[in-house]
């Protein structure tokens, strides 16, 4: 009988391999998916937070079910391994990553994970000394009525508005005489507008509203010409300035600000004088800074057509106090409202910016002794000085914070800004131990732990005081709430270490600070003058 051959059928994949294939087809995918929104989200690394779950449950997914369909193909009781292998990766890996989530990943990395996983701040460390500046560490001689009944240790102001000296910004080399003023409605400055009360008994935003009635003004006015900037991680200083530059015509980006407000992406803070300094140095305008202003001032400028940005305090939705910058574009005394372009917020309804009322604008503003930054043309120079009338004067402009914060301190006296307003202008005319005492009645009344993220007064005060153990007690408190992305807080840091001989600890420090800002150069000066 004839042997015969069967050629035997050709053997497709094997089902494993064709298992291991298909996971990884669908790995490559969702990290083809994931490449492209995260560029086009602007390189967010909060939009890869969908894909990382869907890639993770995916393959854990196929890795299960796979194992048990093929279990015939594979070796004995490999399904049950391979589950425990999975739920063990899995435990492991978010153990992993909430530790990474909560020590290794940079804060503004945080932020944008919680907005997409509100839950993940459960798992952020919790704020020490309760979310407020650690009290002095001895007990004041001076209660709250000691201070409110000494008289104010300030000069009698002057009649008529002195020449800005340097410090003001203003270019030293142009007057009021000497630059024509461009045509421009100036009003009047009326001494309600400009001079405090000297006693009152209604609330400090009563107040600021009374002075509104009481000035010379268009009933409402608006600014146009703004392109609203959305601002970046912790970036609403160069977002804001970048905006108000733009009704000069500027065409750089928020970046662009960045690259020398905030060289560390991490920086927490950028001050009013960085950004006067920012607009002096780098642009074709120029810009002025000043405490104590008030709603009247601020309409001014609006008039004026003169762009001003005003630092508040400010809790967004599931968040606590921080410190943020908004641009003033208009106002309305009939709706008694301020309107501002945020750079977080947004423009309004069709743009014609966010109403806040005089009484709510004010409340916020007070926690920044009502700073302002105006930007203007050099050749307008004229114009400022006649708005700012005696605050044009960098120490009667701390004069009149003083007075302001003194009379609210009367109305409320357990505001701690109100204290810590205080302080911050006793420190800019020098008064220094002054205000020290009144830094320690704002500590004992809680003061929010992130204003010393944005106001180094009370540094200042106590180093020059000698209490360097109370700068080195608010640096501790920065170093574990967030405030060691402050460059400050390592100058500081180094100055009370220098003081105290312990020269290489602050050579340390204060190459801490270089680091996060190599613009800093108050910190290069004292590295300098360490000679080690």
């Amino acid at each position: 009988m004839e042997h015969q051959h069967q050629k035997p059928a050709h053997s497709g994949p094997s089902p494993i391999l064709l298992w291991i294939s298909f996971i990884l087809l669908f790995l490559f995918a969702v990290a083809a998916f994931a490449g492209f929104s995260y560029f086009a989200s602007g390189q967010r690394l909060a939009a890869l937070i969908p894909y990382a779950a869907v890639a993770v449950g995916g393959a854990a997914l196929a890795l299960v079910v796979g194992a048990l369909l093929l279990r015939r193909h594979l070796p004995r009781l490999f399904w049950l391994w391979t589950i425990l292998f999975v739920l063990v990766a899995l435990s492991v890996g978010s153990v992993t990553t909430i530790w990474a989530y909560r020590s290794v990943l940079p804060p503004r990395y945080q932020e944008q994970f919680l907005t997409e996983v509100p839950l993940l701040r459960a798992f952020l460390p919790p704020t020490p000394q309760g979310g407020i500046v650690p009290t002095a560490a001895a007990t004041s001689a001076f209660s709250a009525e000691d201070l409110l009944s000494a008289p104010l240790p300030i000069g009698t102001p002057t009649s008529v508005p002195p020449t800005p000296t340097q410090e003001t910004t203003l270019p030293p080399t142009a007057t009021a005489s000497s630059v024509p003023e461009m045509p421009t409605l100036a009003p009047t400055l009326l001494p309600s507008a400009t001079t405090p009360p000297t006693s009152i008994s209604v609330a400090p935003t009563e107040v600021a509203q009374q002075i509104v009635d009481s000035f010379a003004a268009p009933v409402a006015s608006r600014i146009y010409g703004f392109t609203h900037v959305q601002q970046g991680w912790n970036n609403c200083g160069p977002a804001n300035v970048t905006m108000a530059l733009s009704y000069y015509g500027w065409q750089e980006d928020q970046d662009y600000a960045a690259g020398f407000l905030r060289p560390d992406r991490e920086d927490k803070n950028v001050s009013p004088a960085e950004l006067v300094a920012f607009v002096n140095e780098h642009t074709g305008v120029r810009a002025i800074t000043r405490i104590g202003g008030d709603v009247a001032l601020l309409k001014q400028f609006i008039v004026n057509n003169i762009p001003v940005i005003i630092e508040r305090s400010y809790t967004p939705e599931g968040y606590d106090w921080i410190g943020h910058y908004q641009t003033v574009v208009g106002y309305d005394d009939n709706a008694r409202e301020f309107y501002v372009y945020d750079s977080y917020l947004g423009t309004g309804v069709a743009g014609a910016g966010l109403p806040e009322s005089y009484a709510e604008f004010d409340n916020g503003w007070q926690a920044f002794n009502r700073v302002f930054i105006a930007i203007y043309e050099q050749d307008r120079e004229s114009v400022v000085q006649n708005i700012l009338g005696e605050r044009a004067d960098v120490n009667r402009a701390a004069e009149i914070a003083l007075e302001v914060a003194r009379e609210e301190a009367r109305v409320d006296r357990q505001n701690p800004f109100v204290w810590f307003n205080m302080g911050g202008a006793l420190t800019k005319l020098g008064l220094y131990e002054e205000a020290a005492r009144y830094f320690d009645e704002a500590r004992r009344l809680n003061t929010p732990f992130r204003m010393l993220w944005y106001q180094f007064a009370p540094f200042e005060a106590y180093f020059m005081v000698q209490r360097y153990e109370d700068v080195l007690a608010l640096v501790n408190n920065n170093l574990v709430n967030g405030g060691q992305y402050v460059e400050e807080t390592f100058y500081w840091q180094g100055r009370a270490l220098a003081a105290m001989g312990r020269s290489q600890e602050a050579v340390t420090a204060l190459q801490r600070a270089l680091a996060q800002n190599p613009y800093f150069d108050e910190a290069q000066q004292a590295l300098n003058a360490l000679n080690v």
